[in-house]
């Protein structure tokens, strides 16, 4: 599928996403995750049925209000690193990669009144709250290929790099999907003050990414922060308009306090979906939004409450 062609940038719809999968799973529903991988969770049948429920609430919630949905792949740890410590080699992980889309296609399948798009996640090779495993942008999109050719290979319709810590390694997935000709998505992560951990400006991050890239990505977005930690850096010419979706966290913690943290913070649900408010009336082309590390259906159904009219 073309970038031009895909849903959200196409259609007149806002678009949902899910919330924060693992944190839910985990916290709420009391699956364990080992290094807080999902995706081992496809090689049973209950692990199966578990995301099947935990995206139920969202379908539902999509089709009442009449958004549209993109449907995570549960692969954001499904590289070589994480997958090493989990005892899956590269072959192993390129069949777990391709069996993810066909699950989510499975997923939306059930819902064929629901304008879905099957999005393959791709995370950072290191932890996704500190610059480590640093990469040059060649190395990373060898890295990152694995991913992104085993989506393109199975049907997904794009490829989205989450909680990216660097702009380096957003390159490289950009250049991979390239490579593969698959649209790609760069959501970045960033700290209390608006800067991604690496220290850079999230403005001089989205311009590094597309200047290195020829303007390849289809859109920018932000994750894994409260919107009170990017909004005041959300200004500037030009590159706001590439910024297309939000997943915040519900919490205002740092990164560096919930990593500690061995309780959920299911933080302000009104006061975020205020705040996602405020982030529209900002971002002049805000297609996609869902949640991410400490949301579940609950805070999504207030963010779209929000935001969707009627």
């Amino acid at each position: 599928m073309d970038e031009s062609t895909l849903p959200q940038l196409s259609d007149d719809l806002v678009f949902l996403s899910d919330g924060g999968l693992e944190t839910t799973l985990v916290f709420r529903d009391g699956v364990d995750l080992p290094e807080f991988a999902a995706f081992p969770l496809l090689d049973s049948a209950e692990g199966r049925s578990r995301m099947a429920a935990y995206f139920t609430p969202y379908f539902d919630l999509a089709e009442r209000l009449g958004t549209g949905f993109v449907l995570d792949t549960p692969t954001w740890r499904a590289n070589l690193d994480w997958g090493h410590r989990l005892g899956y080699d590269a072959p192993a992980l390129v069949e777990v990669n391709e069996r993810a889309v066909g699950y989510v296609a499975e997923l939306a399948g059930t819902r064929p009144s629901l304008r879905t798009v099957l999005n393959g996640v791709v995370g950072p090779r290191g932890d996704g709250y500190i610059v480590n495993a640093l990469m040059t942008a060649d190395e990373a999109a060898d890295y990152h290929a694995l991913q992104v050719d085993a989506f393109a290979a199975s049907g997904a319709q794009m490829v989205s790099a989450l909680t990216m810590t660097y702009a380096a390694e957003a390159i490289g997935v950009v250049r991979a999907a390239g490579a593969a000709a698959i649209p790609v998505v760069v959501s970045f992560t960033v700290e209390t003050d608006g800067r991604l951990p690496s220290g850079q400006q999230l403005a001089k991050a989205v311009v590094e990414v597309d200047e290195a890239t020829d303007g390849a990505a289809a859109y920018f977005m932000v994750n894994c922060a409260h919107p009170t930690h990017f909004l005041s850096v959300l200004e500037g010419d030009g590159w706001l308009d590439r910024v297309k979706g939000i997943r915040a966290n519900s919490s205002t913690k740092s990164h560096a306090e919930l990593d500690q943290a061995t309780e959920l913070d299911r933080g302000d649900i009104p006061g975020l979906a205020r705040g996602y408010g405020e982030l529209s009336r900002v971002l002049p082309d805000l297609r996609v939004v869902g949640g991410c590390c400490g949301t579940d259906d609950a805070h999504v159904a207030a963010i779209a409450r929000e935001l969707v009219p009627g």
